[in-house]
């Protein structure tokens, strides 16, 4: 006969507990289960290892102890939870276009309470008891007739003091700067809260985090960036030409290890506190609006942290994609793309998970689907912010995500709304993209994607050798596939050189100050939403191994650094160079409505020349690319059709005029030129 092991006890002993459904608590009472034993298992084990007791004895008390084990941790976890611990959204709004919200209820044996409430307009609709008795979901119907205030919400139950959450509905803020979308007059600002600038050292550490204290020489540890720090510094975004903010996940991400990229939430509803608080972050948009910023919020459907309070209590065992051991998401969005694909593949690539400490969520669950969806019309109306950009979205389930996006845009009709794909192919993009242009079957009603294939092809026009398809001819043949989208024109689109995963623009272009120029030329003449990265301004440079070389911090945004590249004067005069570079063409983009709605006209790149031209009734603006390895020159005969007699040009960087019969431009240079009249 096989003799258990401490562990084999352990997973038998919680196999048993979780296919009792009265005592179900959680899938991941085996995870941290596993991390009991780990911390305890060896004094244990030497404990059970008596020199007067046989082999089997010993195996004997070692699966006792293993069981007193975990039920000393399940009994100690429903003792730490309150009897009300919270009621989530805390508050709502009178005035919404969907009447209907769902509360979810966490507290101790909360089921076994009845639940009532008495209010104008307010109808308690239905109370549903799950697998997990520490859960309660309310379905409540808001009338038109409801108007803001307070009532109670209380959970009875005969012999026991009634436990009572008092319920604020509010009036809606409908004014005129909030919500009010990103488009393709916009220049986006992308930064981690993390590294970008310490405004208030006071929060550096807060008690009872799972992660103390900053540890700047560390890539994975936090180093204390947050948002006041952000604000401290919004007159800087805004002068080098950008409008748009767009902050990596501010909410709370209290896991035990490098937590500080944002992408392991652990409270949907909280602003982690080592960036500061729900108000702060409100004041943040605020203070954005009134400078004429807008603000991105990362959101993340797909996974959450294991810390999170309902995966160290789950509610039932739906709530996360589950497997017979762990399973890992293969990474292919081809899967969900092939019509051919195995359905085996497709079921790893949507339902595997992307980290040991990030639980995929199970979107097909209908409880998961109105706790997304109503927390991330909560932040909108709470603080205005005009546009969410969603991680990881070829993972998420495609019904729910439609869904998700008419819900939220019925509420905020100009909401911009863009999902990370990165995927490798014009085709692979506009799968993803509202229409159901490539006859996917299904119109996701997502705007834009991040245009990862649109990226590489810059990075290709610039590093690559001219051939057929090959070159700066890759980045014409990439536009060229513009017709595979909505209205063949991806304005919603979010172009992009660089970002937080993966190797800085810099780098790519191996240093070459001319390139880098070049991409940036090109990123803000194209069309769609042009997006940069912190600290491409200053030439911050590295590759993305592993991706926390790529997420440094910002030079002088923390107290005592050495210098401040915040200021002229802390940079270097090439830095100065490409600062005064960008900043001169992101303010000449954000006055030129031409190189924002306008139309585009391309010609195929020829001896290595690639000409395109962005123009509206008002303006016509030329962008000439040599990527040859030396100067050339060109006659202009062959773009009649949009020069249309026009004779000279003014650069745009130089300001001088240029004349249109013949143009000289240096090696891996990008002239961008407003024809004049």
């Amino acid at each position: 006969m096989h003799s258990l092991g401490f562990t084999d006890a352990i997973y038998i002993i919680f196999q048993s507990v979780c296919n009792c459904t009265s005592n179900l608590k959680h899938f991941s009472l085996f995870l941290t289960t596993f991390n009991f034993y780990y911390k305890f298992g060896a004094q244990l084990q030497v404990a059970c290892n008596l020199p007067n007791c046989t082999p089997e004895i010993n195996s004997m008390k070692k699966t006792l102890l293993a069981a007193i084990c975990f039920l000393l941790f399940v009994s100690g976890l429903r003792a730490q939870i309150p009897a009300l611990e919270r009621v989530e959204p805390m508050f709502w709004w009178v005035g919404m276009h969907n009447p209907n919200l769902q509360l979810i209820v966490h507290g101790n044996n909360i089921a076994s309470r009845q639940v009532k409430l008495t209010y104008p307009g307010v109808k308690l609709v239905a109370v549903h008891k799950v697998e997990n008795s520490n859960y309660l979901f309310l379905d409540l119907q808001i009338f038109s007739s409801a108007a803001p205030g307070t009532f109670p919400i209380k959970f009875v139950k005969a012999g026991e003091k009634d436990l009572v959450y008092n319920y604020s509905l509010k009036a809606r803020n409908h004014s005129a700067n909030r919500a009010q979308g990103v488009t393709n007059k916009d220049f986006i600002y992308l930064l981690m809260p993390d590294r970008f600038s310490n405004g208030d050292p006071s929060n550096d550490t807060h008690p009872g985090m799972r992660e103390m204290g900053v540890h700047r020489d560390s890539m994975y540890s936090r180093h204390g960036g947050d948002i006041q720090g952000v604000m401290n510094h919004l007159d800087y975004i805004k002068d080098l030409g950008a409008t748009a903010v767009w902050l990596t996940p501010e909410i709370e991400n209290d896991e035990p290890h490098a937590s500080y990229h944002g992408y392991a939430v652990t409270d949907h509803y909280k602003v982690d506190p080592r960036y500061g608080t729900n108000e702060l972050y409100k004041q943040f948009v605020e203070k954005c609006h009134s400078m004429g910023l807008k603000v991105i919020k990362d959101l993340v459907h797909n996974h959450v942290g294991t810390e999170h309070y309902f995966i160290r209590d789950m509610p039932m065992k739906s709530w996360v994609h589950q497997w017979p051991k762990y399973t890992n998401s293969n990474f292919r969005d081809m899967a969900v793309e092939d019509p051919h694909a195995s359905e085996l593949d497709k079921k790893v690539m949507l339902d595997g998970w992307f980290d040991h400490r990030m639980a995929d969520l199970n979107q097909n669950n209908p409880y998961v689907q109105n706790y997304l969806t109503q927390n991330h019309i909560w932040w909108v109306e709470y603080a205005g912010v005009d546009g969410f950009r969603l991680d990881t979205y070829p993972y998420n389930d495609a019904q729910y995500m439609a869904k998700w996006a008419q819900d939220v845009r019925a509420e905020f009709p100009h909401l911009s709304i863009y999902g990370e794909t990165l995927v490798w192919s014009v085709a692979n993009q506009a799968f993803f993209v509202e229409g159901n242009t490539v006859n996917r079957g299904l119109d996701t009603h997502l705007p834009g994607v991040t245009d990862g294939v649109v990226k590489d092809a810059i990075a290709e026009a610039l590093n690559g050798k001219e051939g057929w398809t090959d070159g700066v001819n890759h980045l014409y043949a990439v536009l060229a596939q513009d017709f595979l989208y909505k209205n063949h024109d991806p304005v919603d689109n979010v172009v992009f050189l660089d970002n937080h995963d993966m190797s800085r623009f810099l780098s790519v272009v191996g240093e070459n100050v001319d390139k880098f120029k070049s991409g940036f030329a090109m990123l803000l003449t194209l069309r769609g939403i042009p997006q940069m990265y912190y600290g491409d301004e200053i030439l911050m440079k590295n590759f993305s191994a592993p991706d926390g070389l790529v997420r440094e911090d910002f030079p002088g945004g923390w107290q005592g650094d050495k210098v401040n590249k915040f200021t002229a004067e802390g940079r270097s005069k090439q830095e100065n160079e490409v600062f005064d570079y960008i900043r001169k063409l992101a303010n000449y983009r954000k006055h030129t409505p031409a190189l924002q709605t306008g139309k585009m006209m391309q010609f195929i790149p020829q001896w290595g020349v690639y000409v395109y031209f962005r123009y509206d009734n008002q303006k016509t603006v030329m962008v000439v690319y040599n990527s040859q390895e030396k100067e050339t020159s060109i006659t202009t005969e062959r773009f009649a059709e949009r020069i249309k007699g026009a004779k000279k040009a003014h650069n745009v960087i130089t300001d001088e005029t240029v004349d249109l019969s013949k143009i000289s431009i240096p090696a891996k240079t990008t002239y961008v030129l407003e024809l004049l009249p």
